[in-house]
């Protein structure tokens, strides 16, 4: 790989469910570049909130500035963990405390939905996430990369899926993290956050014009990554 090929960017937006973490993982190891996880910066956000006893609904236009200085103080970091049988995952640590597990339950995925919604959150994380990206080599999924963050990204992708695929999906991920989860209620979360996502003022839930529509709902896992990494190659 070149150097100018280690210097691009790579996005790739979609809902909720719609398999954007195992994918952008895979692509980025695939590719060899750092991958970014950026609804984990958002859930960070919503777990220290929720900690300091803080409330999305509470922040009022005077605490703008105070909230901004909040999210900046955050220390988010990523790290890759391989484990005895070879499989590799992503950490994500919050002021130094792993915190994978504790931002993956529906409360804070609710709260992260919320939070996205005030402009001085995605303010502070839109400086964060760029800086990430300064120096390239960088698969980043979300939701907003394409037409927010970083509307010049070298290839974007924009993924979608049913949302009953997307609710087995999630909670098959769930269910090996947590006992007591339902389907029923994966699927009404996944419609909620949908709702909020597409529904927001700021920076809502689009596909760029320039992205590459994928839609992951009859595709395996390596079927998507292949169609993604083609299309990458054809684009270098």
């Amino acid at each position: 790989m070149t150097r100018s090929e280690k210097k691009r960017i790579v996005v790739i937006d979609g809902p909720s469910g719609a398999g954007k973490s195992t994918v952008g993982q895979r692509l980025a190891r695939r590719l060899g570049y750092f991958y970014l996880d950026t609804g984990a910066l958002y859930r960070c956000v919503a777990l220290a909130a929720d900690q300091k006893g803080l409330r999305p609904a509470g922040c009022k236009p005077d605490d703008s500035k105070k909230l901004f200085q909040f999210v900046k103080s955050c220390k988010i970091r990523f790290k890759r963990r391989k484990s005895r049988q070879g499989a590799v995952s992503q950490q994500v640590f919050l002021n130094g405390k792993d915190v994978t597990k504790h931002i993956r339950t529906a409360k804070i995925s609710l709260l992260a939905s919320r939070y996205s919604r005030l402009p001085m959150v995605r303010r502070a994380l839109r400086y964060q996430q760029r800086n990430f990206g300064k120096k390239g080599g960088m698969v980043a999924e979300g939701r907003d990369l394409g037409t927010v963050v970083f509307p010049k990204a070298h290839v974007k992708f924009f993924m979608v899926a049913s949302v009953e695929e997307r609710a087995r999906r999630r909670y098959l991920e769930l269910k090996q993290k947590f006992k007591s989860v339902s389907l029923k209620d994966v699927r009404r979360a996944i419609i909620v956050r949908d709702r909020a996502d597409r529904g927001r003022r700021i920076a809502p839930l689009k596909k760029a014009k320039d992205a590459i529509a994928v839609d992951t709902t009859a595709l395996t896992i390596d079927q998507v990554v292949d169609e993604m990494y083609n299309h990458f190659q054809r684009k270098s």
